[in-house]
């Protein structure tokens, strides 16, 4: 099993690195550098990187070496995969030897035992990196080898730079590994690296950018406790919010704005949820916060823009009063997205995934004084009672928001939205741990509470924003003040729709 945290750099900042007092050599051995020459294979239909699994050959010493890697989600640039290695007569993968050496059944037998890939490997792209390696070895015992590497990818006549630091563990506690990675924004500008060598070499025979990302279903299981479910629910939203933030920082993406603020909102329900067995230290939270807060007028300005404002022009003839409106949403969306880049891109929120992911991946809610011994054994409970407790208190809490909700303002709707939204990523999260005949029924109906309440908090937020917008543009008064006499219409309208879907959705049972 490989751990290591990779890191992007600007080629500039080399010797930054390598002269930095933390990544000093602290072993007999001086740095050696390596010309590296990899050939990446595939089948032409891509089943390796169906599979998860990157394949490649190597040229070491005179010598061939193949490695082989699969599985294994990276958040926060912190990888975890399986990884299998061995020489090879010549330039090309070995697959009998691969599946006496791999001991993951799923691939030895499924994968590697068939004719399809055994006869049909191919090489797809290759990469040449120049690679400065040294080792650190620390007075605890924690050894970490640091891989400086230079270079490009090439897949035809297309190619992207490499520029980035590898510091892979060899022994000792994965949170040193961050600890080197937040010292060193102290005095460098770098990015969380994701992507592995062959990721970034599949990505780029695809035609088109890749799209924005939605959260991966959970695998929960029954003998889990309740800190390991924690454990496993933290990372799927941080590596659900990391998915998008290329697309948030790079392509201004309406689509990966939302998908990361998804991602944002689950990880801190799910924070809340268990905010009874652990916390969040305060610093971290403050910095959470402030992403939030950043990303948050990219999404509003995109929903009036795009949604809200087309489903008036929808239902209006004369659009004349529209176009200047629909015109300045546009504008102010775009300067927010540009806000969002800005603040994705930046140190702060490399430090703040590394804060995060360091956090989730070494239990650092045990380095809470505060946090006793009741806390503690509660984390060590069945998580198949500690689900069903959260079940019937979001239950109380949707229910006692809910109350008249046909008369409620829009203050109290919008209370009751948060409630169904907080107890739907609460199934959703804890779906596996019970039978799917009682959990789908009950998320399809918080789902379709939750997109009407959704559309009712749409209306509010675009009043708060047209007001704003006319505030600043008088002349686009007129036609703010339409479009929010429109849809406050519209919300009368939907008063029946939104009882009628709160009593269905009281006939539901809770997941058992």
């Amino acid at each position: 099993m490989e751990s290591e945290l990779k890191l992007l750099l600007d080629a500039r900042h080399k010797d930054a690195v390598l002269q930095h007092p933390l990544l000093r050599p602290q072993s007999p051995y001086k740095p050696r550098e390596q010309n590296l020459s990899d050939t990446y294979f595939d089948t032409p239909d891509l089943r390796l990187r169906g599979s998860d699994i990157g394949l490649r050959v190597r040229r070491v010493n005179g010598g061939w070496v193949q490695n082989m890697k699969a599985g294994g989600a990276a958040i926060g640039g912190f990888h975890c995969r399986d990884e299998w290695e061995s020489s090879v007569a010549g330039s090309v993968p070995d697959v009998p030897l691969l599946r006496e050496i791999v001991d993951d059944k799923r691939i030895r037998r499924g994968l590697l035992g068939g004719s399809k890939v055994r006869n049909n490997l191919a090489p797809i792209f290759t990469t040449k990196v120049k690679r400065t390696v040294w080792m650190l070895e620390f007075p605890d015992g924690d050894r970490v080898e640091c891989a400086l590497d230079h270079g490009r990818i090439e897949a035809g006549h297309k190619h992207v730079a490499i520029s980035e630091l590898e510091l892979e563990l060899k022994a000792g506690n994965p949170a040193r590994l961050f600890d080197l990675a937040l010292g060193l924004q102290n005095g460098i500008v770098l990015h969380i690296g994701n992507q592995s060598k062959a990721d970034r070499g599949y990505a780029m025979l695809e035609a088109a950018p890749p799209a924005a990302v939605k959260a991966t279903p959970l695998t929960l299981t029954r003998d889990m406790n309740v800190e390991q479910v924690f454990q496993a629910i933290a990372a799927n939203c941080l590596a659900h919010m990391q998915a998008n933030d290329e697309g948030v920082a790079s392509r201004h993406d309406v689509e990966s704005v939302h998908q990361m603020r998804v991602g944002m909102r689950r990880l801190r329900s799910a924070l809340g949820m268990f905010k009874g067995v652990l916390h969040l230290p305060e610093a971290v939270q403050a910095e959470l916060d402030w992403l939030a807060a950043e990303l948050a007028d990219a999404r509003d300005w995109d929903v009036l823009a795009g949604s809200t404002l087309a489903l008036v022009a929808m239902d209006v003839q004369d659009r004349t009063q529209l176009h200047g409106v629909q015109q300045a949403a546009k504008v102010k969306a775009q300067e927010h997205h540009i806000t969002a880049a800005c603040a994705v891109g930046s140190p702060r929120y490399t430090k703040l995934m590394l804060n995060m992911t360091r956090w989730v991946r070494t239990m650092g809610w045990h380095d809470d004084q505060d946090a006793g011994v009741v806390a503690g054994k509660k984390l060590q409970g069945c998580v198949l009672k500690f689900a069903r407790k959260i079940f019937e208190r979001d239950q109380r809490r949707l229910h006692a928001r809910a109350h008249n909700l046909r008369e409620a303002t829009p203050e109290a709707r919008h209370r009751v939205r948060i409630a169904a939204k907080k107890t739907r990523y609460a199934a959703e999260f804890f779906e596996s741990l019970f039978a799917a005949r009682t959990v789908r029924p009950y998320v399809k109906g918080l789902t379709a509470l939750q997109d009407e309440l959704g559309f009712l908090n749409d209306v509010a937020v675009a009043d708060r924003l047209l007001t704003d917008m006319s505030a600043a543009e008088p002349e686009l008064q007129a036609g703010a003040s339409f479009v929010k006499g429109f849809l406050a219409a519209r919300v009368k309208t939907d008063d029946r729709v939104i009882t009628r879907l709160w009593q269905r959705f009281e006939s539901i049972p809770m997941p058992k």
